[in-house]
């Protein structure tokens, strides 16, 4: 009958451990994926500083379309507070490149396969470099992590330049220097973080672990040693007991084997309470599992919360502050989906020219604006341009017509074109003699082929001149042809 309760407490040895290989696997798959799926030529996400775009979910979003990032950003970061109040580090142990890239290099390069360490189990012991085919198996391992490295850092670029531009700008190196500085740059850096600085960046360079603390509360998922069961090993200092639990709790079910201190990657004893070192890679839940499953007694430490542990409760997923950021989680990506439905197919851009209006005669004058066509759909249009009148009760637009550029023109997917446009009042439009009249009138460029989609509008003035400044404008003429 013994035997029959190993597998209610061995088998999770291997569970937490195979579920993180898992993730890991498709957090890879996913990333690497990523920036080579796209909808109609447009890719899922790509912040793209070459062009000038931004790509979500296959739309494309010009820069000066940019009001979806702070939307994005609040997801981003509220999206991290609710997962560290919900489950503590999760992202550090299943999802961050830094670990992953440190199990691919110690656990599975170093240890499994050219055996420069014992076991996996053991985290704590120097690599064996003993003869000189373990040093030439150690710079193997070196140039693989290397090279995978450099692929992460690429993978890290392909998200702000897309891989097609990507690899055909590195076939022309000297051509795209700043690519390659920031491409290499991230890379070497990677590769001196795996392989030297190793979990240290965890502990004492990654700005997390600073503002955990912050965000954790009782009810937070943790490793979380029960000294209720295993007996307190250290005093309520932080200070390490000397004496042997044996001899101070012969009650305590810790048997001291510290299995779950060698285990750790950031070399903490869980058993001390919550550490800001502590990646939630449960490491040490495997190891004490094993350890307890020999016994036949269920592990000394569990994934669960401090307050479930005290009260041997269920751990307390909803509550005010987990609520709170699904609330406001909620809210802003309802925002961020009703924001980007009103894309605009254009975008356009309207400037003054430096000479404010041209006197043609008595009564013609000619405003001329520098305006700017950007097409931001994924086909090409042949485009237009009419003027609207700013509100209801105003006829400006009857009274003005657009004399430059009279035929339509065509702007290219992606593309911008620069018109000068030029539009002419054929009446005399002056409110009195000595000051300027200005008309706000309303642009409106739009799509032969799609006009109630693809189109934008601009708001810009219409300047007439005074009469005294058109007869003075005409005296002078005179007088010069004299």
């Amino acid at each position: 009958m013994q035997s029959a309760t190993l597998p209610t407490t061995a088998p999770k040895q291997v569970l937490y451990r195979k579920k993180r290989y898992l993730v890991y696997f498709l957090a890879a798959v996913v990333l690497l994926g990523f920036p080579f799926i796209t909808i109609d030529g447009t890719h899922i996400f790509l912040l793209s500083f070459d062009h000038g775009e931004l790509h979500l979910l296959g739309t494309r979003f010009n820069m000066q379309e940019l009001y979806l990032m702070p939307f994005l950003l609040i997801l981003l970061f509220v999206g991290i507070f609710f997962i560290t109040t919900l489950a503590g580090r999760l992202w550090c142990g299943w999802a961050c490149p830094q670990t992953i890239f440190r199990v691919i290099y110690r656990d599975l390069l170093q240890t499994t396969i050219f055996g420069l360490r014992k076991k996996i189990s053991n985290k704590q012991q120097p690599l064996r470099l003993e003869s000189f085919a373990d040093k030439l198996k150690a710079t193997l391992a070196f140039v693989i992590i290397a090279f995978l490295c450099l692929t992460a850092a690429a993978n890290l670029m392909w998200f702000f330049v897309p891989p097609e531009d990507f690899f055909a700008y590195i076939a022309n190196p000297s051509e795209h220097p700043v690519l390659m500085v920031f491409w290499l740059g991230f890379g070497i850096f990677f590769i001196f973080d795996i392989a030297f600085i190793q979990e240290n960046f965890c502990v004492y360079i990654c700005p997390y672990c600073r503002v955990q603390s912050v965000l954790y509360d009782n009810d937070t998922l943790m490793p979380t040693y029960n000294y209720n069961r295993g007996g307190f090993v250290y005093d309520k200092h932080g200070i390490k007991i000397d004496k042997k639990l044996k001899f101070i709790d012969p009650n305590a079910e810790c048997i001291e084997c510290e299995q779950c201190v060698k285990v750790c990657p950031t070399h903490i004893d869980i058993r001390k309470g919550m550490q800001l070192e502590c990646i939630n890679c449960l490491e040490c839940v495997d190891a004490c599992t094993g350890v307890m499953g020999k016994l036949h007694k269920p592990s000394l430490v569990t994934w669960t919360s401090p307050t479930a542990m005290e009260q041997n409760q269920k751990v307390r997923y909803f509550r005010f502050r987990t609520i709170a950021y699904i609330v406001v989680l909620s809210i802003v990506f309802v925002a961020l989906l009703v924001v980007s439905t009103k894309k605009e197919g254009m975008l356009l851009n309207i400037n003054n020219t430096s000479e404010l209006y041209k006197i043609r005669t008595h009564e013609v004058v000619d405003n001329t604006f520098r305006v700017v066509f950007h097409n931001t759909d994924s086909i090409d249009h042949e485009f237009s341009i009419e003027i609207l009148n700013p509100s209801v009760d105003s006829d400006i637009a009857s009274k003005l017509e657009i004399i430059k550029p009279k035929d339509p023109f065509v702007v290219k997917s992606g593309q911008k074109r620069t018109e000068m446009v030029t539009i002419r009042a054929r009446e005399n439009l002056s409110k009195n003699d000595r000051n300027d009249s200005i008309y706000p009138i309303i642009l409106r460029s739009f799509a032969l082929d799609n006009k109630e989609q693809i189109f934008a509008k601009r708001r810009t003035n219409f300047t007439y001149p005074s009469q005294e400044t058109i007869q003075t404008y005409f005296q002078k003429r005179e007088e010069r042809n004299r």
